[in-house]
């Protein structure tokens, strides 16, 4: 018992210094001693790394992104998109037809509707005020939640191709000048685009609205009369009433923004002791189906990742960094030891010539098995601490560290063990078993508590380089134990 106990102190020491950003050749000396049962020895070794094409990635975000910019680095268009459907809140209400006074021909109407995209985190300040066209089309069907989308996906098999439907553009600049001053300084001003939809609207069934305000609240008012007084789920309302939106810009280059809240919205009259405004809201949020499409060109991509002297971070559904852990290497004279620390980190590169339109450092790395990549993102999967790792980039070194993953560095040897007498692709130090992949991650956190409770994939604009490189291996240090007796 003595020697567990004995052994989890040296254990949480390892981890503490390997934690350190300092050389941990010496860590040997600084545990234990001749006169000790534990002989611990440290050990470093090459890890070689390359740049990955991600083509593409599962299309799901906490913000929505939209624009169309020219990549500094790649001197090529990166251009977002995204369409959603709409979320219907539990609390929302419709007063009763008797009390709506806005009517024409005897027909209840809207007497107005609207888009807002609420906009945060331009490309560039300098082009706040660039003339952009934003086009808005309606999608023909509700995408289908058991679905999976990539980011490559073909937003023409969603759009809607009857006429006579949501087909709008809409003319507009980062900096919303149809707000004036005294609105747009106060400090609860939120950045948006304000997309007026009060054409003539036809459905599927070749019926003609006023607009399209008026076909969401008659198609409301209908549902809820046949449905003793209730509204429409969000899953009712995607299907048979509102299949959602496609946003893209179609002219213009410079603006590129996260879009966190969309809101579609209805406006008509009521008249009930007296005449007042009334308005429905309905969100588009990451609760109902959201799909993120990007276009990147991948031969301008391609020549950045066979640079052999570096590799690349780059977003969104750009580029990974892919490393080449040496497990037979690592744990060669060491297979009757315990590995108690394992650490890499892999150091940034500085920009040579920083400017106004220069990328954002990527903040958040996921490092992931190879063969899991995928699936950890369509599984809605959280970091493991075995198989996968999430970090920060700590800007006071310049780098991403990954302080401890020994249990990844174990696991992929026993891995080896288990197979290799089955499967000689174990035996090659290159296989994709070996390999891990770093990748741009945001990720949300419970509220009362750091606990990470989701991950996806970074898609806003972010690119950094990394030392390293198939002309450059990095380090990996690690630290063993046994016992001497």
């Amino acid at each position: 018992m003595n020697r567990l106990f004995y052994m989890a102190g040296v254990v949480m020491a390892a981890i503490a210094i390997s934690s350190c950003d300092e050389d941990t050749l010496t860590v040997g000396n600084t545990l234990t001693n001749e006169s000790d049962e534990l002989s611990v020895n440290t050990k470093t070794d090459w890890v070689y790394t390359n740049t990955l094409i991600a083509d593409s990635v599962l299309s799901a975000a906490s913000s929505c992104y939209l624009g169309k910019i020219e990549d500094p680095e790649t001197h090529s268009e990166v251009k977002s998109e995204f369409s959603t459907q709409f979320n219907l809140l539990s609390n929302m209400y419709v007063s009763d037809e008797e009390y709506i006074v806005s009517k024409e021909n005897g027909e209840i109407v809207a007497d107005s509707c609207d888009i807002i995209l609420f906009i945060t985190n331009p490309f560039s300040s300098t082009d706040n005020l660039n003339a952009m066209t934003l086009r808005v089309r309606e999608l023909g069907t509700a995408v289908d939640p058991t679905l999976r989308y990539y980011s490559n996906y073909d937003v023409k098999d969603l759009l809607r191709t009857s006429k006579g439907g949501i087909d709008y553009n809409h003319v507009f600049t980062y900096d919303n000048k149809t707000d004036n001053d005294s609105v747009r300084n106060s400090t609860s001003y939120l950045n948006n685009i304000h997309i007026p939809l009060n054409q003539a609207y036809t459905d599927k069934d070749n019926k003609t609205y006023k607009n399209y305000g008026t076909y969401i609240l008659q198609k409301l008012l209908a549902y809820k009369k046949s449905h003793n007084g209730q509204f429409p789920n969000s899953y009712v309302f995607a299907r048979d009433i509102c299949p959602g939106l496609f946003f893209e810009i179609t002219n213009g280059v410079g603006f590129h923004a996260a879009v966190p809240h969309i809101g579609l919205r209805v406006y008509y009259r009521v008249n009930r002791d007296s005449l007042f405004s009334a308005a429905i809201t309905m969100a588009g949020t990451k609760e109902v189906m959201q799909t993120i499409k990007i276009s990147n060109d991948k031969s301008n991509l391609t020549t950045l990742a066979n640079d052999n002297s570096l590799t690349y971070l780059k977003t969104p559904a750009g580029l990974f960094t892919e490393a080449t852990l040496p497990i037979a290497s690592i744990w060669n004279g060491h297979e009757n030891d315990s590995l108690l620390a394992a650490k890499i980190s892999f150091q940034r590169m500085n920009i040579e010539n920083p400017g106004e339109r220069t990328l954002g450092t990527p903040q958040n790395l996921l490092m992931v098995m190879k063969d899991s990549l995928h699936a950890f993102f369509e599984h809605k999967s959280l970091p493991d601490s075995k198989t996968s790792y999430l970090t920060s980039f700590n800007s006071t070194y310049n780098i991403y560290s990954f302080t401890n993953i020994s249990k990844l560095v174990t696991h992929l040897w026993n891995m080896r063990k288990q197979h290799i007498d089955k499967d000689p692709t174990w035996a090659d130090p290159k296989s994709d078993h070996y390999k891990v992949v770093l990748v741009p991650v945001t990720y949300t956190t419970a509220s009362s508590s750091s606990t990470v409770t989701s991950i996806a994939h970074d898609l806003s604009l972010r690119s950094t380089k990394l030392v390293g490189g198939k002309d450059s291996p990095i380090e990996i240090s690690t630290v063993f134990a046994k016992f001497k007796h």
